[in-house]
């Protein structure tokens, strides 16, 4: 089924970098670029063979300045990236990676919840059942998913449709990408915690493979609900934390302004976290990050969940649940 809320594959990448969203410590390489295309501009016949020079010297420039400055970026500048707004989300993964996919509505309690996205889908030919976070790429989109901040809705709807996979025998393949579970009067009046609780719990139970891929933020319980899986993975700047940097430290220091002191005390990075083994592996994105790239970073993940779901062929699926229980119980206690 097609998506009306995002750009088609093919066009992914040029619409990202038609109008370009740079970072505050991307400063010098926004300074070049943007020489770059006033070089582009002016060239004409005359000074094309000059002008050519002069831009192929400035793009190696900035090629070089790109990789130092991501070789060596901090905990804070990772959840910059993993924030872009021009990084690739949920919808954008499953319209590249996921045919036939038929999204499903409603928790068959309350209502919809758009922030949560998922459906049976054909992945490299095998069926699958696909849930993610959705944040949404422009003003009306981001309204439309609540920024990806899934409300009890949400979470009950993703228990509905892994226990459907598990009934049908699909895999379980889920895409993170959210701050956290919306924190508004109503949703705890619905009961967001418990429904969280019985999500992760959901995630426990079932008897087919579950995936998770951290995409973007990987926040609180409201990542934990679809991301307890016998595998997690992350993109290369993507983060998985508690809670966001700025919100333990208005807690710890009473002080918002110190959120680069904690995002490097709180140990969020795809790095930190696999030696910590609390993640199974990273999937590395394009120098730049995944914005800079849509179309790479999207099949790089196509081919690390496929990777991931092979491990899984052959087991039971009692052999399957006790996998992903001894996974977390395990967890923590070699350190």
């Amino acid at each position: 089924m097609a998506n009306t809320d995002q750009p088609t594959p093919d066009t992914l990448d040029e619409q990202r970098t038609s109008v370009r969203t740079y970072l505050d410590f991307e400063k010098p390489i926004a300074e070049l670029e943007s020489k770059i295309g006033e070089l582009r501009a002016v060239m004409d016949e005359d000074t094309e063979k000059s002008l050519s020079e002069e831009i192929k010297r400035l793009e190696e420039k900035a090629r070089s300045s790109l990789a130092e400055t991501y070789a060596k970026l901090t905990p804070w500048q990772k959840t910059q990236v993993a924030r872009h707004p021009e990084r690739p989300h949920c919808l954008d993964y499953i319209d590249r990676l996921f045919k036939d996919f038929t999204p499903l509505a409603g928790d068959r309690y309350f209502a919809e919840d758009n922030a949560i996205v998922g459906g049976p889908a054909t992945f490299r030919g095998r069926p699958v059942m696909v849930i993610g976070h959705e944040k949404g790429s422009d003003t009306q989109s981001r309204l439309k998913h609540n920024f990806g901040m899934a409300m009890p809705e949400g979470y009950r709807k993703a228990v509905r449709l892994m226990e459907m996979a598990d009934r049908f025998s699909l895999p379980v393949v889920t895409l993170v990408d959210t701050a956290g579970a919306y924190p508004g009067i109503d949703a705890e009046e619905r009961g967001q915690a418990e429904a969280i609780a019985r999500s992760t719990d959901c995630c426990l139970k079932i008897g087919v493979p579950i995936i998770a891929v951290i995409i973007g933020e990987g926040g609180s319980g409201g990542a934990v609900a679809i991301a307890t899986a016998n595998r997690i993975l992350m993109l290369e700047h993507s983060i998985y934390s508690v809670i966001s940097p700025e919100g333990a430290a208005s807690i710890i220091w009473r002080d918002s302004n110190k959120k680069e002191e904690a995002a490097t005390a709180m140990k969020i990075t795809a790095q930190d976290l696999q030696e910590l083994g609390v993640i199974d592996g990273i999937i590395t994105e394009p120098i730049g990050g995944a914005h800079r790239d849509a179309n790479t970073t999207i099949d790089a993940l196509g081919t690390a969940v496929a990777l991931a779901l092979s491990e899984f062929d052959d087991l039971s699926p009692e052999r399957i649940r006790h996998q992903r229980h001894d996974r977390f119980l395990q967890m923590g206690r070699s350190l």
